[in-house]
């Protein structure tokens, strides 16, 4: 057992963290594109406390899922990053805290966000988001086991932190909002494919029921394929409503076309976290990339 600060560090899992910036940015973007935009102090303010909650969310799933899966012996012949109670490196007990440390910090975020615009429902949102989190793979029928992962990622690191962001910081969100969540969505959840695909073997074997194992290999493969090309779509329809130059975060999609190359020609295991630390960069770099072309508009 050790509780050193890189151990944790790695239980974290930080090549996730573009996940949680992306809809970020990207409700920025989203905001930022209406001309009456309040660009104060108050506006940068709720921004920064959305970030916060949207790191610390993705930051407690990681710890969740470590433990969860950990107890449950899913992670004992995995690749990928280090898997803190699967190896021994911490306490089932320990992870567990972390994991609610860190959905602590998101709460308190987002009361702070509730506070300043004086939006109480969003107090149910986010305690959904929390419960999603934890049910991902924790329970005693974690949704993660039946194949609805992609959904949950999608809805909730897609439509409600894309679409939440520029709601608290204009008070309404616009149709190009909804727009550029579905692009993000979609990358998010083409995330958690390639993830899934890359375990595929290990999680038929421990009866982790994920996406991946019911559709197969083939068409697995090409349902990445499928939610890469929505993103594309999404972010050509969220400039046709904003500024053209929101058409620069098509260059994020340069880094997958190797990884593509690779999934299609049958790549697994180990030769697939290139596919996934792409995917993760697209992501961000699509969120960043709108936020960039909206500011240049």
């Amino acid at each position: 057992m050790t509780d050193s600060f890189s151990v944790w560090m790695a239980g974290a899992r930080p090549r996730t963290l573009p996940a949680a910036l992306a809809p970020i940015l990207a409700g920025i973007a989203s905001a930022l594109a209406v001309s009456q935009a309040p660009l104060t102090g108050r506006f940068w303010g709720i921004a920064a406390l959305c970030f916060v909650v949207a790191l610390a969310l993705q930051v407690g799933v990681n710890y969740a899922n470590d433990y969860s899966d950990g107890i449950r012996g899913t992670d004992d012949d995995r690749v990928g990053p280090t898997r803190l109670v699967a190896s021994g490196l911490a306490s089932p007990a320990a992870v567990k805290g972390a994991a609610f440390a860190s959905f602590g910090v998101a709460a308190v975020a987002g009361l702070v966000v509730v506070l300043l615009t004086g939006h109480w429902w969003l107090l149910a949102i986010g305690a959904a988001a929390i419960v999603a989190a934890w049910f991902y793979t924790g329970g005693s029928h974690p949704y993660g086991y039946l194949g609805l992962g992609e959904v949950f990622v999608f809805v909730f690191f897609g439509l409600v932190a894309t679409v939440g962001t520029t709601y608290v910081l204009l008070d309404r969100a616009p149709a190009w909002s909804w727009v550029a969540a579905v692009a993000i969505g979609s990358l998010a959840s083409a995330l958690l494919v390639v993830n899934n695909l890359r375990d595929v073997e290990t999680d038929r074997r421990s009866g982790k029921r994920t996406l991946a194992t019911k559709l197969g290999d083939g068409s697995t493969r090409w349902f990445y394929v499928a939610l890469v090309a929505v993103a594309v779509g999404g972010v050509v329809v969220f400039a046709s409503l904003t500024t053209w130059w929101a058409l620069v975060a098509l260059l994020a999609f340069g880094v997958l076309v190797l990884p593509i190359r690779d999934l299609l020609m049958g790549a697994r295991g180990r030769a697939l976290i290139g596919t996934l630390q792409a995917t993760g960069m697209a992501e961000l770099g699509v969120g960043l990339g709108l936020l960039v072309g909206v500011f240049i508009g």
